[in-house]
């Protein structure tokens, strides 16, 4: 328990003890105090109840200003404990002004019923009618005391033995014969108490002589003696004188008689009610005022005790919430730290206790999620890792056909920005339309009767052609459902498994054909020279002439075929590259020797760049690709007066200045290639040329594979202005065809032998 609670269950235990403390100062002034006690103490009980009204309003007021700096300030929890206090102060209040305004009628009802002027007439009747029985029976006692006289005066026996008959016959406690002075002379009866009887008094005296009789009644002023039988009824008669005789003094005769008992408790029982009946009346404001007042302050006391109780016991209910509340608050923000608990056994504290249970389950939780995260990113990078160095192409698709993940082999092999479009169909990148109904279509095929938990991974080729000027990519594509409807799908680039594929069927068919051709041709040619040898001297004229050319014919047809079977058997037996450093323009300008007189009229033009890096290469091989080049340009301008064919040699540079690779292009202004053409230029048996065996380009395309080159293949189309310099530096008008070489493989400078290479 805090120290405020203390205090406040202390302050509440005091309040208590004194509402009880006044309550029963209350009550038993209210039935034992004596008279005047209220118009005695009445101002300084008013104040004391102001006092106390003051310092509980102000107890109240401090703790109300408190709240509701509080509430103002922000304070965490202080609305709750406003609603807290205001709801248990509205329960303590009500009921108490309630309760207030009900006693506060009663009192006033009862305390004007008191005073009822029916009461006062009946206290007033029955007073008169006590006073008036006494007063009778005074009056006939004094006129029987007369009577008593004048027998007494006039008998004839003796004066103590009338006494005797009188008393007798009147009741009477006492007779007696009393002097002029009161001096008792001769009594009969009496008090047993007393030895003598009370003396009259002078004033009775006086009565007696001047009425000739005096009675009253005595013994009421003390109301306990009276009880006792100290209240009495006295007559004083005045004796007559019936012997003449002068000079003697005046005697009286006193009776003494005791006032019943039933009537006297009766009569003083009467006096003394109308006696506070009276002091009450008098008292009868200050009573009110009394009572109202402390009515007031047990009200104040009342609701003190509410609020109290409500600020204390709403601390006690909202200290449990306000701890629930501001650890919600702070796992809200991320805070999993131990939270306190309350020691209590009810359901408040075991709902803190559980509410930290689950918060340690929660830190644990997260704890393991976070390790979970960390081996997830961690399984995430090695993955990504994994993708990125793939030479495969993979792509991921969402449920919804979306691009999820591109890896960068996907990128190399389809040279198109896939990234940029991640989050969107396939089909919006350029010239993947097709490619991406296709692959739609065959997960569809794939899937089975239940869906995807049916579906199983395929395998498939797809011929892509994404640029007309370019060759056809050739993809093994392999699709693979993923959980949640996503798809997998990895693709390769078998264009050059496809290229080797026909290469080498080409090749075995090109042995073949040498094989089956070659051994038929020599026999053929001598057989045709011998028949030429038998026949020529027997014939003579047209005869002669006619077998001369058809023997001329199959000689030069048997050449035509062993020609044709030479590059079938070299196309076929193809040597290993034996790569060494070797100097490129060199190996150009020996080439180009060959093609002297096409320099001399200005078809052939070299344009070499100096001081290239040496190549690694093999020299024949090499020295046979610059050939097939050169020839294949020379016979496509060969039917233009015009014609010019350009060999240059070039150097590409890294960012840095560093040697990158060693460029060989060979251009021409020829009519080009066939779209057709264009895409199979590389294999086998494609050519143009009439007359042409389609085996150029397939050795170049081979050979530059043996090497690690890349070779491509354009058309240049025209300029906008056909006068205009080309592009690329030359005087050719851009209208031909375009073959270049990228020779990667360069012999570093600090190699042993680099420069003294020969070719």
């Amino acid at each position: 328990m805090t120290k405020a609670a203390r205090w406040g269950w202390v302050i509440t235990l005091v309040t208590l003890t004194g509402v009880a403390g006044v309550l029963a100062f209350v009550l038993t002034i209210g039935t034992t105090s004596e008279r005047g006690f209220f118009e005695r103490h009445y101002h300084w009980l008013y104040w004391v109840n102001v006092a106390v009204a003051a310092v509980l309003t102000l107890v109240i007021l401090t703790a109300a200003v408190q709240l509701v700096v509080r509430v103002r300030r922000g304070r965490f929890g202080s609305r709750l404990l406003l609603k807290l206090a205001g709801i248990f102060a509205l329960v303590g209040v009500v009921p108490g002004v309630m309760i207030y305004a009900v006693s506060y009628q009663f009192v006033n009802r009862s305390i004007e019923s008191w005073f009822d002027v029916r009461l006062a007439s009946a206290l007033e009747a029955g007073l008169n009618l006590g006073r008036g029985t006494l007063d009778a029976m005074v009056a006939d006692l004094g006129a029987k005391t007369r009577d008593a006289a004048d027998q007494l005066a006039g008998s004839t026996s003796s004066q103590l033995l009338t006494m005797e008959r009188l008393r007798d016959k009147l009741g009477a406690r006492t007779i007696a014969v009393v002097g002029g002075n009161g001096q008792i002379l001769l009594e009969s009866g009496g008090d047993t108490r007393q030895l003598t009887p009370d003396r009259p008094s002078a004033a009775m005296l006086r009565q007696a002589r001047s009425g000739a009789v005096a009675s009253q009644l005595e013994g009421l002023e003390d109301e306990a003696a009276a009880l006792q039988g100290g209240a009495q009824i006295r007559a004083l008669a005045l004796l007559p004188n019936t012997a003449l005789r002068l000079g003697l003094d005046e005697r009286y005769l006193m009776v003494i008689q005791r006032v019943p008992g039933s009537m006297l408790s009766n009569a003083l029982a009467v006096q003394a009610a109308n006696n506070e009946y009276q002091q009450r009346a008098l008292e009868r404001v200050g009573l009110r005022r009394m009572y109202l007042g402390t009515l007031t302050l047990v009200l104040i006391l009342a609701v003190f005790g509410a609020l109290l109780l409500a600020v204390t016991l709403g601390n006690q209910l909202a200290r449990p919430l306000l701890l629930l509340a501001d650890g919600v608050r702070q796992v809200a923000q991320g805070d999993l730290s131990v939270r306190p608990v309350l020691g209590t056994r009810d359901e408040l504290g075991g709902l803190t206790r559980s509410f930290a249970d689950m918060t340690g389950q929660l830190a644990d939780a997260r704890a393991q999620v976070s390790r979970t995260v960390v081996e997830l990113d961690a399984a995430r990078t090695h993955l990504q890792t994994i993708l990125d160095n793939l030479t495969a192409g993979v792509l991921v698709f969402d449920a919804d056909g979306r691009l999820e993940t591109v890896n960068p082999g996907a990128t190399r092999i389809l040279r198109l920005p896939l990234p940029a479009y991640l989050g969107r169909p396939l089909a919006d990148v350029p010239g993947l339309a097709d490619f991406a109904a296709s692959l739609a279509q065959r997960f569809e095929q794939s899937v089975g009767g239940d869906g995807d938990l049916d579906s199983e991974p395929w395998q498939e080729s797809f011929e892509l052609q994404l640029d007309p000027k370019q060759h056809a990519l050739a993809l093994l594509v392999r699709g693979a459902p993923l959980p949640y409807g996503a798809r997998l799908v990895v693709f390769d680039d078998i264009s050059e498994v496809v290229s080797a594929q026909r290469s080498a069927a080409w090749s075995e068919v090109a042995r073949r054909l040498a094989h089956e051709i070659k051994n038929p041709l020599t026999p053929i040619q001598l057989s045709a020279e011998r028949l030429q040898h038998k026949l020529e001297a027997k014939l003579e004229g047209a005869d002669q002439a006619m077998l001369v050319r058809s023997v001329a014919t199959i000689v030069n047809q048997v050449q035509a075929m062993k020609q044709l079977v030479n590059e079938f058997r070299d196309y076929a037996r193809l040597p290993s590259a034996q790569l060494k450093p070797l100097d490129l323009n060199a190996l150009i300008q020996e080439v180009l020797s060959l093609y002297a007189e096409a320099q001399e009229r200005g078809h052939l033009v070299a344009e070499l760049a100096p001081r290239l890096p040496l190549v690694k290469g093999d020299a024949s091989q090499l020295r046979q690709v610059i050939h097939n080049l050169v020839q294949n340009a020379m016979d496509a301008v060969q039917e233009r007066a015009d014609g010019r064919v350009v060999v240059r040699s070039s150097l590409s540079l890294t960012d840095t200045g560093a040697p990158r690779s060693v460029r060989l292009h060979v251009v021409d202004n020829g009519p080009g290639f066939a779209e057709k053409v264009l895409k199979r230029a590389f294999e086998p048996y494609v050519t143009t040329k009439t007359k042409g065996t389609g085996l150029g380009l397939a050795v170049v395309k081979k050979i530059s594979d043996e090497h690690g080159t890349r070779i491509a293949l354009r058309n240049l189309h025209p300029a906008p202005d056909a006068g205009s310099p080309p592009d690329d530096g030359t005087e050719l008008p851009v209208i031909g065809a375009q073959v270049s070489l990228s020779f990667s493989n360069l012999v570093p400078a600090t190699e042993p032998g680099a420069a003294n290479a020969k070719t």
